[in-house]
């Protein structure tokens, strides 16, 4: 891991430039100029339905006119497709990761709304028409950060459901190729929206399970 600072800013191109993403953009822009790091740009496009790839020109365009330069050739996360399967592959090896089945929406109330059956932990399943992959959240326990604004902050497992990692169409979702891509890159800090303090305590998990050095 390198010392010197390093950040991004990691759209994804399934619609313009918004105020919120602007003021993320500038916030890490600003932390790298005053720490003497680098301000990177990854398009987080892997999401095939949603992703616009005439949109990636647009946002390069409209950091430009914000004035906010990048220190070294933008990431196009699809690009990494690659070595997301093989992380993948990987944690369902390690026992951190299995095959779920959908349950129909109709169905969903006698499983306490949830869009899996968690019996699907323990059922062995393999590939299979509609499985996606999910990470296997621990039972017990909590995982803490260090919040540089909020300080230290805790979530229990027991409020965490065991999320997607790997869709039924092959693509790999936000949490792993988010994980995956920041070690690739070298990030140090992240610095992003209070709305997605939720996902940081998927991040972590994700992070020790793959044995990524600093989670």
């Amino acid at each position: 891991m390198t010392d010197q600072v390093r950040v991004r800013f990691a759209p994804s191109p399934t619609g313009y430039l918004h105020l919120g993403s602007a003021r993320a953009a500038l916030f890490n822009w600003l932390a790298a100029r005053h720490m003497g790091g680098s301000f990177l740009l990854r398009i987080e496009d892997t999401d095939l339905d949603r992703s616009k790839p005439e949109l990636i020109e647009v946002i390069y365009q409209g950091l430009t006119w914000l004035g906010l330069d990048w220190d070294e050739e933008p990431v196009l996360q699809s690009s990494r497709n690659a070595e997301h399967q093989i992380a993948v592959d990987a944690l369902l090896e390690s026992g951190a990761a299995y095959w779920s089945s959908p349950i129909a929406e109709g169905d969903r109330a006698q499983f306490a709304n949830k869009a899996y059956d968690p019996a699907d932990r323990d059922r062995h399943l393999g590939p299979g028409e509609g499985r996606a992959v999910r990470f296997r959240v621990p039972e017990n326990g909590n995982t803490s950060w260090n919040d540089l604004i909020r300080g230290e902050i805790s979530v229990e497992h027991a409020n965490i459901e065991d999320f997607v990692i790997r869709r039924a169409n092959g693509s790999p979702t936000f949490f792993l190729a988010n994980a995956s891509d920041d070690a690739f890159m070298g990030i140090t800090h992240v610095i992003r929206g209070e709305d997605l303090i939720n996902v940081t305590p998927k991040y972590l998990l994700l992070r020790e399970a793959m044995q990524i050095p600093g989670a």
